[in-house]
């Protein structure tokens, strides 16, 4: 398999991508160059991060999830048992909604549309509760970089109508994650946990934050209802909608 891709970097960040697996996942390794430790996100194949931390003798010492959906934690049991050292796993306590559970796993317990302060090596990330596509799902921003999960995609935001979901708490989410994002320099970049192809034809893995949030088609209808509630990417008929149905019914 290829290497992963250099995205990002400045004197003390190094960020790499690489796209995993049947649903066009994105996995983003973060470095902390002062220290050399690394931090992978929502790791789809364990095995593979080991290996390129390996390679490249990076000391992996953080996992972190955005969320607890199995395509962003499928890789995470491999990574612990191939690892020597202690790599601490880090989730939101809310995605225990879901029945995520994790031996020795550490719990991020802030309330929704709040955020907490997380180190890598010397770096310091803010870790944001987001939710809507799950109910504690998270976005990490900081030093360059805002790495958006599911909550928001390159140029829409992620469905609402599975297990945990739901379409109130998301468009709540993107307002506060709006507010916050404009704050930022504009050069920062945006780092989503799928990818998926824009309305124009065109299809990156990573925009820069002004351009992110000029075409955002989500973050565009939030202000209106209307709008918001007439996107076609919030739900979908399909399989995954009718398994929530039925894990809905089973917690009622």
């Amino acid at each position: 398999m290829a290497r992963p891709i250099l995205v990002f970097e400045t004197d003390k960040l190094s960020v790499y991508q690489q796209q995993l697996g049947e649903w066009d996942n994105l996995n983003h390794l973060l470095v902390c160059k002062i220290s050399n430790n690394a931090c992978i996100v929502d790791p789809f194949d364990g095995h593979y991060w080991y290996e390129f931390c390996q390679t490249e003798n990076y000391n992996l010492t953080e996992i972190w999830l955005t969320h607890s959906h199995w395509d962003h934690t499928k890789g995470v049991e491999e990574l612990i048992q191939l690892s020597s050292n202690h790599v601490a796993v880090r989730c939101h306590n809310l995605e225990q909604e879901r029945g995520y559970q994790l031996d020795g796993i550490l719990w991020w317990q802030h309330e929704e549309f709040t955020s907490i302060n997380q180190q890598l090596g010397s770096l310091s990330f803010s870790i944001h509760c987001t939710p809507g596509h799950t109910p504690g799902h998270v976005t990490i921003v900081g030093n360059g970089v805002v790495v958006t999960g599911d909550c928001l995609f390159l140029g829409r935001c992620g469905r609402t109508d599975l297990f945990g979901g739901d379409q109130n708490k998301q468009r709540k989410s993107l307002l506060y994650l709006r507010e916050f994002l404009l704050e930022l320099d504009a050069n920062y970049v945006v780092l989503p946990g799928h990818q998926y192809e824009l309305s124009d034809g065109s299809n990156p893995t990573v925009l820069h934050l002004v351009d992110f949030m000029a075409n955002n088609e989500a973050l565009n209808s939030i202000d209106n209802e209307d709008d918001w509630n007439n996107l076609p990417f919030l739900s979908f008929d399909d399989s995954l909608a009718e398994k929530a149905r039925r894990q809905r019914a089973r917690n009622s």
